[in-house]
């Protein structure tokens, strides 16, 4: 049967949760952002870590997340992980030498990139109005990109690296086995990038935090398991296609980081690029529900097997 849709009032949280989610993300990313003017990638990666797993642990623990300690080894965890782990540096990397507002805009490609890596890998059916909505997708970014022009930044491509990154993290995720609870597999995330930015650390100079940048690092990590904790709680609140494409309000909190924290105002080939992201991706997510809900209805008056 296809699923109840929710009340209004169930999508009315579930509509604030998913904001509330965006503003933490981009509150956590703002203050790495920050303390990367201080400590170089690695050590962020890894003091940030150290903040998180702890949290995430017990939390797992309590909830019974590692009772099939079997599924824990399932070779679709591990592909995400590293999906997970190679997104976080490359994306990191790239952001700690982009404006905020630029890295923020490329990463809006994954909901786009993702329709195209399951038609391609996962053999999901994608029609011609979906793959036009991924090139002209694709368009907009290469405006945030600018390659070519007087304002490209080779960092622009480390960040458009990570969406495939990103992109490798949610097909494993489409694929993970249905017993594996999500905390365990946010556990395994968590460590695996803090134990990854311990990596980076042999190939860094090391630099002693302050007190203020601790603390800035502290609250970055509360802002990453705040905002996994919302997102997670809004998208079983409400409908999914009324609450997810409010996943798109982390650039308008992007381009204020921007100017508020940071003094730099995002050019206009950013916001024209940006528009066709949004556009197109909001496109394709209604266009898969569309899709799914017409193959449902085709289930449920298809005659029986005999």
């Amino acid at each position: 049967m296809p699923p109840v849709p929710a009340l209004p009032s169930e999508n009315q949280r579930g509509i604030l949760l998913m904001l509330a989610a965006m503003v933490t993300f981009i509150v956590n990313d703002t203050l790495v952002k920050v303390a990367s003017a201080d400590l170089p990638t690695g050590e962020i990666i890894f003091l940030r870590g150290l903040i998180v797993s702890p949290i995430v642990i017990v939390l797992a623990v309590r909830r019974g997340a590692f009772a099939n300690r079997s599924l824990l080894f399932h070779k679709t965890l591990i592909w995400r992980t590293l999906g997970e782990v190679v997104a976080a540096g490359l994306y990191l990397s790239a952001l700690f030498r982009l404006p905020l507002a630029n890295a923020s805009a490329i990463l809006q490609v994954v909901p786009l990139a993702t329709t195209a890596g399951a038609a391609l890998f996962l053999g999901e059916t994608v029609g011609r109005r979906r793959w036009t909505a991924i090139a002209v997708g694709f368009s907009g970014a290469l405006l945030v990109i600018q390659p070519g022009l007087d304002g490209f930044n080779i960092w622009s491509l480390v960040a458009l690296l990570s969406v495939f990154a990103v992109v490798l993290r949610d097909l494993a995720s489409k694929q993970l086995p249905k017993g594996l609870p999500t905390l365990a597999v946010t556990t395994a995330a968590a460590i695996s990038v803090g134990l990854f930015g311990g990596f980076l650390m042999l190939f860094e100079e090391p630099v002693m935090p302050d007190a203020a940048v601790l603390a800035t690092i502290f609250a970055s990590g509360l802002c990453t398991v705040a905002g996994y904790t919302l997102i997670i709680a809004a998208m079983r609140t409400g409908d999914i296609s009324v609450v997810a494409p409010f996943r798109y309000s982390f650039m308008i909190w992007a381009v204020l980081a921007q100017v508020l924290v940071f003094g730099d105002w995002p050019g206009p080939l950013l916001f024209i690029g940006t528009g066709i992201l949004i556009a197109t991706g909001i496109y394709t997510f209604y266009r898969e529900r569309q899709v799914g809900a017409s193959e449902a209805r085709k289930a449920l008056t298809a005659p029986p097997a005999r």
